[in-house]
């Protein structure tokens, strides 16, 4: 299948179903002796897996990752890097009364009109479940850039009607919303009881943040590093809309307002503001990178629907089975791998951006 790798100088490869033996992806371009603590990478995979709270899907999967190639004695070795994870719990049967029919919100329609086949089974590819290589993958991607001094920061900003007030960075891991605001995710809670006691999902927003990203990274044309991130977010599946900077509130603002003045603060050119969001011309400008991503409601709901089937005959479905009632607590790190994997990417393509540079590395001591 086409589309299934991302990135150039740092590539990575997701394969498998939500229902098959088992996913996961292959990272080429690691450079070798990089250390690899891979408690972390599990700790990635634990942040996204199902069954964590009575907000996501009850599906019980461990997400035990396996390294098959590319690390010996704790140390990258240069080579790809493929990781996996087997699929133990699933339960195959619960979309047998799907196999003909469209669910509304979901791919079934359009991979049946691209390929004439489709895996019903939880989605086959287009599942959620997918992601898993993603975040392997962001594990890594998040260690080299921690090498590099750059930190990440990705949090649920709003749940429904509900937007966080104040910010905590510890607060994040402390409720099963992920959000920075203690109050806001008790309010969150309450709405997302009323939404399953309606049979109903949620959607809501997701917010980065990145500090330590040098500037001058990024291509100024059709490859600009804000276009790169769009493209990485709007890739997972459940995010309809992406934001950085100010985003949309810049078409209400003027010139006057929306341009952040430079300064110079201990020798280094600086902007007062950052209304930009960390991007200029479609390259890093050595403010903190901010972005946001909107992630639909879940398309799984129990409440009846109109749809058709593949012989054209239209129906009307409840979706039963085991799925989550707001996607965006468990999306948060995978858009804090997807970020990760594009900056890595980044830095690495801009390694030969300049003469002066490339002469500096290979000068013979």
């Amino acid at each position: 299948m086409a589309g299934s790798s991302f990135g150039e100088a740092f590539r990575i490869s997701t394969w498998g179903e939500s229902h098959g033996a088992a996913l996961g992806v292959v990272v080429d371009g690691v450079p070798a002796g990089l250390r690899l603590d891979t408690n972390r990478i599990q700790e990635f995979m634990d942040r996204r897996k199902p069954g964590q709270s009575k907000f996501t899907t009850a599906r019980k999967e461990a997400d035990a990752i396996e390294i098959l190639s590319g690390v010996f004695e704790g140390k990258t070795t240069g080579t790809p890097i493929s990781m996996m994870v087997r699929n133990a719990d699933q339960h195959s049967k619960d979309y047998s009364n799907i196999a003909e029919i469209f669910r509304p919100g979901h791919a079934d329609y359009t991979f049946y009109e691209k390929y004439g086949i489709r895996d019903y089974r939880g989605g086959g590819r287009s599942s959620g479940r997918e992601t898993i290589g993603r975040v392997a993958a962001g594990a890594i991607a998040i260690q080299i850039l921690e090498e590099l001094g750059v930190e990440m920061c990705a949090y649920t900003k709003a749940i429904g009607p509900v937007a966080i007030a104040s910010f905590d960075a510890d607060e994040i891991r402390k409720n099963p919303l992920a959000m920075p605001d203690a109050e806001a995710a008790k309010k969150a809670q309450a709405y997302l009881e009323d939404c399953i006691g309606r049979q109903d999902s949620a959607g809501g927003v997701i917010e980065c943040r990145v500090k330590g990203m040098p500037a001058g990274v990024g291509e100024p044309v059709f490859d600009k590093l804000d276009a790169s991130l769009a493209k990485a977010m709007l890739s997972i599946g459940a995010v309809k809309g992406f934001e950085i900077g100010d985003g949309f509130a810049v078409a209400a603002n003027n010139g006057s307002v929306n341009n952040d003045a430079f300064c110079m603060q201990d020798g280094t050119v600086k902007k007062e503001t950052n209304h930009a969001g960390g991007v200029l011309g479609g390259m890093s400008d050595g403010d903190e990178i901010i972005f946001r991503v909107a992630v639909k409601p879940t398309p799984s709901i129990s409440q009846p629907q109109k749809t058709v089937n593949v012989h054209g005959e239209e129906q009307t479905i409840e979706i039963h089975g085991r799925h989550d009632p707001v996607i965006v607590p468990r999306a948060v790190v995978v858009v804090e791998s997807m970020a990760a994997i594009t900056l890595v990417d980044a830095l690495f393509s801009n390694m030969s951006a300049r003469m002066d540079r490339i002469v500096d590395f290979y000068q013979k001591k």
